[in-house]
């Protein structure tokens, strides 16, 4: 699995959504490398790490992850929220939870209303075998429809998507059924480190209600909703999620 390290400081470890890779923080990264070292994840069958081990499987993922880095806090986004947040519950070496437009569970349910249709992501799977590349374009559109830079922020993904090569079929079908079954409400009272809560008000894949309620169930918990942000705020509010990071960080105690 291909993990990029770079900056000084105290270490941050960063994992991407659905179907992109670690270079997806590139603006984030830029800002926060002279005061962290960054630990950017490319998933098994996403960027680099395609055809590695292990399969897209949270437990075997977040046991490799946690083996190749130092003590750190880790920053989830979307899809990559579930693999922090299951090391933060899990991991002794975590030190602090970011999610970042992220959630426990994604589909709605009913004691989870915000969240979007389960047959959301079953339609995406069924998408894929039949137009590949136009399913990945209209989901990374989602990331970024509602957002006041929405247009910016679709360039920038578009020319990302494929700069370390097209994602594996089969990582994206594992992502999508995470993205379906996974729930991870219930560790959430378990949580032992704090953590940070970063939403954007308009974004239409993750509702913020639902990241407030689930931000509620933790322990040391800070919700922050980012005004005019969509599904990818580290894009086009980019200074803004830097700050809100470095301040949480710098509040964890060595």
């Amino acid at each position: 699995m291909h993990i990029e390290s770079l900056g000084s400081g105290p270490d941050l470890v960063l994992i991407h959504g659905w179907a992109l890779h670690g270079g997806v923080f590139a603006p984030l990264a830029e800002r926060l490398a002279p005061r962290f070292r960054l630990h950017l994840v490319d998933l098994p069958g996403h960027g680099h790490s395609r055809g590695a081990e292990p399969a897209l499987d949270p437990a075997a993922v977040v046991s490799a992850i946690a083996a190749r880095t130092p003590s750190a806090v880790w920053l989830g986004w979307s899809l990559g929220g579930l693999f922090a947040l299951r090391a933060a519950v899990a991991l002794p070496s975590v030190r602090g939870l970011a999610m970042v437009a992220a959630t426990p569970r994604f589909v709605r349910a009913p004691d989870w209303p915000h969240a979007v249709e389960p047959e959301v992501f079953a339609r995406f799977g069924e998408d894929l075998a039949a137009d590949y590349a136009g399913t990945l374009d209209r989901f990374i559109a989602l990331d970024t429809l509602g957002s006041e830079h929405g247009r910016a922020e679709l360039r920038t993904l578009r020319a990302l998507l494929h700069a370390r090569g097209e994602p594996e079929p089969a990582a994206l079908q594992a992502g999508l059924r995470l993205l379906e079954t996974a729930d991870l409400r219930r560790s959430l009272p378990a949580l032992r480190v704090p953590s940070l809560w970063l939403a954007g008000r308009r974004d239409r894949l993750v509702d913020p209600r639902g990241m407030a309620e689930a931000a509620a169930r933790a322990p040391g918990s800070r919700f922050v909703e980012l005004a005019g942000a969509g599904h990818a705020p580290f894009l086009g509010h980019v200074d803004a999620v830097a700050a809100e990071l470095a301040a949480f960080a710098d509040g964890i105690a060595p």
